[in-house]
């Protein structure tokens, strides 16, 4: 390829949007150069197979690379019969992909070089930059800033590069092999770390899983997660998205890319470490991650439906199932087996991790029963005993059976394999169900590292129907895939933002009377009172209230107002409340008061915390829980997002820890979940109403029976300037 040929190459394979910070659609585009080069440079190659230099040349030679190729070394004047040039400013204009396999003070220069001759994008494989304290992110910056002027997509620093099995291409210093891809399905693989890319490689094609694209991303300078989801998106040759990263760099991008993935139909399965405190220091000291909150993380991707596990187990089962089947509907799960040990161990494993199992249809099972022998139990799950092993066609037929009930979204089939001509037989019997059906089927066959019928494991290889040797692995990944199912119903159900509302004037934390007053105006219930400056004003509030009564000091200085006995409760009548009156003033001393709020005393009830915060990356979330000692001591809270509808809000403040209370518990009765629910939703629309709030917090929410409602006893906003 001359030259001109090099400087004019296709590039359409762009981005949907310019790379986060970058320089509009050079970067964009140099992303596709990199990635599907037609003219590679390596720098610092070698003619050693066993050093970095000379395992790039080796991978681009087994993988029959074709296009142009360009040797850059000081020292040599050929490798391997390849002349070489002495410097990159000695390459031809408008190479595609730059191999930067040079030492770290060389970096910066090498990176300049390429801009200045019109590279498309580069790799740095070379370690030291901001996963190694304050000079190294300087230095990086630096880095970034001149490709993003320059139009350069650099992957990297301290990756491992990418192999392209769609195109042939191997940018990386891993020993790798060429994988035909033929007409089957694919994933692609985007890691931050390199070590853990080539394990999802592996443990893909370990499966029969093709894999068109693996990219190690590493500290992510200028190509970041996002724009690799984009770039696959775009590219269209991928089913799925295995994703390992230890920081989300540009949240709202990655959101936004994740929304893109979405409505493709491209399900992301991801990994992210940093639930411990130990976690998220190892995840800073590897790839250059500053440490972030996973809660919200966790929260945002998943509203935007990413699929987010806790193990890399996980993530290899996950995609197992939605590369198959990427637009799994919602639904509970179907249990087919040939054990009865192994249908009472599903049904509790599903308990374990709260996979619902499907309560299905009496047509169903009337359908079921007429395959079976008389007096078997007919239920689901379902045990066929032995009448698998003279008749395979049981397993298509209750499979079938099972899939067409409205209340299942998948099928599993735990069993015993048999021998090797049983094993087949399964597979002949389940198979074609598999491939018919839009909801996910998947086998487990008992036995660990046992051997398996070469044929039968051609037969699934084939028809990419999901195999699993662990039910209870087999059960996490249809709860992933549930998950996602939900997920995508609910993309239409959000709450739209407040609108309507006033804000304040300044920043700060406001007294109560004034929270409690902003909350009254979106609709959550307070108790009835009013804010006196004078003892008379409060015998005119109390004489419209009613006892008993609380009176409570406000000031913004006073964050804390019972330790400075600034509350007083349970004034039941008006010789009470000046007496309470006196004793509140003598405690606050010197304070100056924006006046005294008197309250109604709440009536009994459980008392929950609603809190709500805006991240300067994530956005709005809203927190619930139980509230006093229990929220701690039992991590009784959950992380929900800003725009969650009613219905998803009920659902997700049953499932908390400890939500027994919420039901009829040691005789008192059931309390108001759906008043909880209203109170979540309204404070999530107004944190998205634009009016600068930083942070809401009501503690307690003191909730009633069941009907009666639930109310703000305490209320603090804190507004951003």
């Amino acid at each position: 390829m001359n030259e001109q040929t090099t400087r004019n190459r296709d590039t359409s394979t762009s981005l949907a949007e310019p790379i986060s910070g970058g320089n509009g659609a050079s970067v964009r585009d140099g992303l596709a150069r990199l990635l599907r080069p037609r003219s590679v440079a390596v720098a610092g190659a070698s003619p050693d197979a066993k050093t970095m230099g000379g395992a790039i040349l080796a991978n681009l030679e087994r993988f029959g690379f074709t296009g142009d190729l360009h040797l850059v070394s000081p020292t040599r004047d050929e490798i391997n019969g390849r002349p070489c040039v002495r410097s990159i400013d000695d390459l031809p204009e408008g190479v595609d992909a730059v191999v930067l396999n040079v030492p770290r003070a060389a970096i910066l220069p090498a990176v300049e070089a390429c801009v200045r001759r019109g590279v498309g994008g580069a790799i740095v494989f070379a370690s030291g930059f901001a996963e190694a304290g304050e000079a190294g992110r300087d230095e990086q910056a630096e880095i970034a800033r001149v490709c993003r002027e320059g139009g350069l997509a650099l992957l990297g620093p301290n990756c491992m590069g990418f192999v392209n099995y769609a195109d042939s291409v191997a940018l990386t210093f891993e020993p790798v092999q060429p994988q035909p891809l033929g007409k089957r399905r694919t994933v692609a693989v985007v890691a931050q770390s390199g070590a853990t890319a080539s394990a999802i490689r592996s443990a893909m094609y370990g499966r029969g899983i093709s894999v068109s694209l693996g990219v190690a991303t590493g500290n992510e300078a200028v190509i970041r997660a996002a724009d690799m989801i984009d770039y696959v998106v775009q590219d269209g040759s991928a089913s799925a998205i295995a994703l390992y990263v230890e920081q989300i760099r540009e949240p709202a991008s990655f959101l936004a890319a994740a929304r893109r993935a979405r409505d493709a139909g491209v399900p992301i399965v991801l990994m992210h470490p940093g639930r411990s405190k130990r976690g998220q220091e190892a995840a800073q000291s590897h790839t250059g991650s500053m440490v972030g909150d996973y809660a919200l993380m966790r929260t945002a991707v998943e509203n935007e439906a990413v699929v987010a596990v806790d193990t890399i187990d996980e993530l290899f089962d996950a995609v197992a199932i939605l590369h198959r089947f990427p637009a799994p509907p919602p639904g509970d799960l179907g249990v087919v087996t040939n054990s009865g040990a192994m249908r009472g161990m599903a049904l509790d494993f599903a308990e374990d991790i709260d996979l619902p199992i499907a309560e299905v249809s009496q047509e169903t099972r009337d359908a079921l029963a007429g395959m079976l022998p008389e007096g078997m139990e007919i239920d689901n799950p379902l045990d066929i005993g032995t009448t698998g092993f003279v008749n395979a066609g049981i397993f298509r037929t209750s499979t079938a059976a099972m899939l067409a009930d409205p209340a299942v979204g998948g099928v599993l089939l735990p069993m015993a394999g048999g021998a090797p001509n049983q094993q087949i037989a399964k597979a002949e019997a389940i198979i074609p169900e598999a491939l018919a059906s839009a909801k996910p089927v998947a086998m487990a066959i008992a036995g660990d590292d046992s051997p398996l019928s070469p044929e039968f494991l051609a037969m699934v290889r084939e028809s990419e129907t999901p195999l699993f040797r662990s039910s209870e692995r087999a059960m996490r990944a249809f709860a992933a895939a549930r998950r996602y199912a939900n997920a995508l119903q609910w993309v239409e159900d959000r709450t739209p933002a407040a609108t309507g509302l006033k804000g304040w004037d300044g920043a700060g934390v406001k007294p109560e009377y004034e929270g409690k007053a902003f909350l009254r105006s979106i609709g959550v219930r307070v108790p009835e009172g009013g804010l006196a400056k004078t003892l008379d004003e409060a015998r005119v509030i109390a004489a419209r209230i009613g006892f008993p009564l609380v009176l409570k000091a406000q000031a913004v200085a006073l964050s804390h107002k019972s330790d400075a006995g600034g509350v007083i409760l349970n004034l039941t009548d008006e010789a009470a409340l000046c007496a309470g009156w006196e004793r509140l003033m003598a405690n606050i001393g010197a304070v100056t008061l924006d006046g005294v709020l008197v309250e109604q005393m709440s009536a009994p009830g459980l008392e929950l915390v609603v809190g709500a915060r805006h991240h300067a990356e994530w956005g709005p979330s809203v927190l619930v829980g139980l509230g006093g000692v229990l929220i701690e001591a039992l991590d009784a809270a959950e992380l929900l997002p800003a725009d969650i509808s009613h219905a998803r809000a009920v659902d997700r403040i049953r499932g908390l820890r400890g939500a027994k209370l919420l039901g009829e518990f040691r005789g008192r009765p059931a309390r108001d979940v759906d008043a909880v629910a209203d109170v979540v939703v309204k404070v999530g629309a107004a944190m998205r109403a634009g009016l600068g709030i930083a942070e809401i917090d009501i503690n307690p929410l003191m909730v009633h029976a069941e009907g009666e409602g639930a109310v703000a006893l305490d209320a603090l906003v804190v507004t951003e300037a």
